[in-house]
């Protein structure tokens, strides 16, 4: 495979994880890290190392159906270092609705990531982010500010 395959097969794999964390397809997710894959969300807040791990935080953090999330990543800039690895940077903007605390936090950030090549296929064997900025904000404080649709069933405080 070229170089071009290459990064586009990396670029479905980071797409991958962002639509399984944000459906909570927790066994889908967990297949798009190698078993000694290492994160540090956060700017280093929450690191954890091992697929295992990484898998329960994840599901502990946002497993919950008054957690909806939403995670974008573009810009990304690819470099593939061998036949077996490669490093990427990426653009983040998310955005997590907690229905049960009536706040939404909205942020950006840049995603550091390496990625090894096991059988055939690419793998997250790192990944982390440092953030641009962060805020939260309080549903309540909006008196016209309404959740209409959801991946989910509605629940409000």
């Amino acid at each position: 495979m070229s170089n071009l395959g290459e990064i586009e097969a990396i670029k479905r794999l980071k797409y991958r994880y962002l639509r399984c964390l944000d459906q909570k397809r927790w066994d889908e997710l967990a297949d798009c890290f190698t078993v000694d894959a290492r994160v540090s969300y956060g700017d280093g807040q929450y690191s954890f190392a091992g697929r295992e791990r990484i898998m329960e935080f994840l599901r502990d953090a946002l497993s919950a159906t008054t957690k909806l999330t939403s995670h974008r990543c573009h810009q990304p800039e690819i470099d593939v270092i061998g036949p077996t690895a490669a490093t990427a940077t990426w653009a983040l903007d998310d955005v997590v609705i907690d229905t049960e605390a009536q706040i939404t936090l909205r942020g950006a950030a840049f995603y550091e990531d390496q990625y090894v090549k096991e059988g055939g296929q690419w793998k997250i064997s790192f990944t982390g982010y440092k953030r641009l900025y962060e805020e939260v904000e309080s549903r309540q404080d909006t008196a016209s500010l309404k959740l209409t649709a959801a991946w989910w069933p509605i629940q409000s405080a």
